[in-house]
């Protein structure tokens, strides 16, 4: 036999160099198998994007829609729940609940419509028995969007009866069409008249109006179990009746507090331009209580006294421009003589009770009652009060106020 062992050398180079070969075939295996790998991932991507998309559009889209319209679903049926759940309440102890088809049935089809306000319009109709006239609301889908104006009309006039206060005869309220039912008042809104030179009171009726007013806020601040803040007394919002008792109306932004109460959230911040309190806007000058409705109070006396509305920027006088700060003007400017020669001794009366309601810091402004006393008493013993704040001197006594009420608007416009 051959003797291998003098050809090791020779042989184990040949193998070596046989694995190395091998190796080298393999990782050359590996890189190919790499690269044609690579290139599927290349070619194959966008086909797998598409079907990654087309599985979002067909599956997950639908579901996204699907999702937010039962979140939708549920809020809406949890504001009708908890609407239903206190009118069943309402239902012993409040007025009257009508179905939608009564209603319809009341108002002959909606036929007399006596109005149209921010929240919905007015109709006329008549209950039977009985030919009781009334006046019905109905609300617009933005009011009735989360039942909250619904629920603070119907809370707070359902069960309150005195004579300057509108009475809530009933209401429907079936799914999101909602309706208030009022008591009517044939001669409208104050609005008509003192704005009007055709329908003029004399000045012992707009006295015996301003009276009846105060008498019907007071009560609401302090003649129920609850304090009952307006947050929107203007004229717009005084009804009169055959008689032409005034009625304080539309108790759509009235909030319920604790009497003693002073502190009321900021979301409270809603109202009418040229009636809305200082506070109401900042709490620099002071919180937001009854002394808000106070303020918006004296804006209207002064208003019914000067027969225009405060803010005129068409007055025949640039310095009668802001009513509020031409009498104030007016009364502190003449010797008393001079003045009661000049104004009626009523109208002087109610000028200088509305100047004290509309001090800028709440705290210098009087409670409800205390306007029913001087409104009672003589002129004389109704003081004369701080000027106000736009009114700064006799220079600016225009300027003043329309900044002032320019401010007010943008703010308001911004909390909207």
């Amino acid at each position: 036999m051959p003797d291998f062992s003098t050809f090791s050398p020779l042989y184990a180079a040949h193998t070596l160099e046989t694995r190395w070969l091998l190796f080298s075939c393999d990782d050359n295996l590996r890189s190919t198998q790499h690269l044609h790998s690579l290139r599927s991932a290349i070619v194959f991507s966008p086909l797998i994007l598409k079907f990654v998309a087309g599985v979002c559009r067909l599956v997950v889209a639908p579901l996204v829609v699907l999702f937010f319209l039962a979140h939708k679903y549920w809020k809406t049926r949890i504001t009708i729940d908890a609407v239903e759940k206190f009118l069943q309440m309402q239902q012993m102890i409040g007025p009257t609940r009508y179905a939608y088809t009564d209603i319809v049935a009341v108002t002959g089809h909606f036929r007399d419509k006596l109005g149209q306000g921010g929240y919905g319009s007015v109709y006329k109709g008549i209950l039977l028995p009985g030919d009781v006239h009334v006046a019905i609301k109905m609300l617009d889908g933005k009011s009735c969007c989360d039942g909250e104006d619904f629920i603070s009309e119907v809370s707070t006039i359902g069960r309150i009866h005195h004579v300057n206060v509108v009475r809530l005869v009933g209401f429907c309220s079936e799914e999101m069409r909602r309706a208030l039912v009022y008591e009517y008042m044939p001669h409208g809104s104050l609005d008509k008249y003192i704005f009007s030179a055709e329908k003029s009171f004399s000045w012992d009726k707009l006295s015996e109006i301003a009276l009846g007013i105060a008498r019907g806020i007071n009560y609401l601040h302090q003649g129920c179990d609850m304090q009952i803040l307006h947050f929107d007394i203007k004229p717009h919002n005084i009804l009169l009746d055959t008689n032409f008792v005034p009625k304080v109306a539309d108790f759509g932004l009235a909030k319920l507090y604790p009497r003693g109460n002073s502190f009321v959230p900021m979301s409270a911040l809603r109202g009418t331009i040229g009636y809305i309190a200082p506070e109401m806007i900042s709490r620099s000058f002071g919180v937001i209580s009854s002394k808000s409705d106070v303020y918006s109070f004296g804006m209207l006396l002064l208003e019914m006294a000067g027969g225009r509305r405060n803010a005129d920027p068409n007055a025949a006088n640039s310095s009668q421009a802001f009513y509020p700060s031409w009498v104030y003007d007016r009364l502190t400017k003449h010797e008393p003589g001079e003045i009661s020669a000049e104004m009626h001794e009523l109208e002087r009366k109610l000028c200088l009770v509305g100047l004290c309601c509309i001090q800028m810091k709440s705290h210098d402004r009087p409670e409800m009652s205390e306007v029913i006393e001087m409104l009672e008493g003589s002129v004389d013993s109704v003081p004369v009060p701080s000027r106000p704040f736009f009114c700064d001197d006799e220079h600016s006594s225009v300027v003043e106020p329309y900044h002032f009420l320019s401010e007010l608007t943008t703010i308001s416009e911004e909390g909207e």
